[in-house]
């Protein structure tokens, strides 16, 4: 079999011969288009126990090869690709195509679930690179003491908020005992959230205002306090203590104080 010749075509129409091309350099032999990480995302990311995580691995390049995340303790491998290789379902991967982007989303975290994982891509060798994850269990905080006494007329203001100031809480929920606060279109009951931190208004407290309040914000270990409300000349001692008698009137003394001594006479 005779070799293959290569022509040129001249620019006055003749021929000339000329060696055939060299092999197109691969994809691969240029390290400016290698796999490669993109480093401006965070590796570090802390979260609330029961609110969704979103790892990022940024790689560019990326061509055929296959991105896989792994769990560092136990090097367990949770996704190559799309596909999940854990039985575990709220371990999932995000990507859309043509996005250099590949998410690993962990639904409802766990304290458990913190530690370090790795994302690695099918080079040779390997590359990886890890994300810290700390799931932290968020708790809420009433401000002020535990237990609050109050006299009938006044008002209750509690203000509540969190102790994970990284991921602010959406929402908060009041509740008086059991019940959920109902505040809308209600009067002098008022509820303002705002900026991770939620107010509760009650004017006008009277008796059956007493009770336990509780604070439970988005993703967050509920917070409760107890409100007494005093009658009028009612003393908070007195409640503590459980008294429902009056004391025994300093004019009395005298006249008791007789009876008790003939008592011990006669039981002598």
């Amino acid at each position: 079999m005779r070799p293959l010749r290569y022509w040129k075509v001249l620019q006055n129409g003749g021929l000339s011969r000329e060696q055939p091309p060299s092999r197109p350099e691969q994809i691969w032999d240029n390290p400016l288009l290698r796999p490669a990480f993109d480093n401006t995302t965070s590796t570090t990311l802390v979260t609330p126990t029961g609110r969704v995580a979103y790892l990022h691995c940024r790689v560019n390049h990326l061509g055929n090869r296959v991105v896989t995340w792994l769990r560092k303790r136990d090097a367990h491998v949770l996704t190559v690709g799309l596909f999940s290789y854990t039985t575990d379902q709220r371990f999932t991967a995000l990507h859309s195509e043509g996005s250099p982007d590949w998410i690993l989303k962990i639904t409802s975290p766990q304290t458990r679930d913190s530690g370090t994982y790795e994302c690695q891509v099918s080079t040779e060798p390997k590359i990886s690179r890890a994300f810290n994850l700390s799931v932290v269990e968020s708790v809420a905080v009433i401000e002020g003491p535990s237990d609050i006494h109050m006299s009938a007329g006044n008002t209750l203001n509690l203000t509540c908020s969190t102790t994970l100031s990284a991921d602010l809480p959406t929402y908060f929920y009041w509740y008086h005992n059991s019940a959920v606060v109902q505040y809308s279109g209600k009067r002098g009951v008022e509820v303002k959230t705002k900026g991770g931190r939620s107010r509760l208004v009650v004017r006008d407290v009277a008796p059956h205002h007493s009770g336990n309040y509780t604070c439970a914000p988005e993703n967050a270990v509920p917070a409760t306090l107890t409100l007494y409300v005093l009658r009028a000349g009612e003393h908070p001692a007195a409640m503590q203590r459980g008294e429902s008698t009056p004391a025994v009137p300093q004019s009395s003394l005298p006249f008791v104080m007789a009876i008790i001594s003939l008592a011990i006479l006669f039981v002598r």
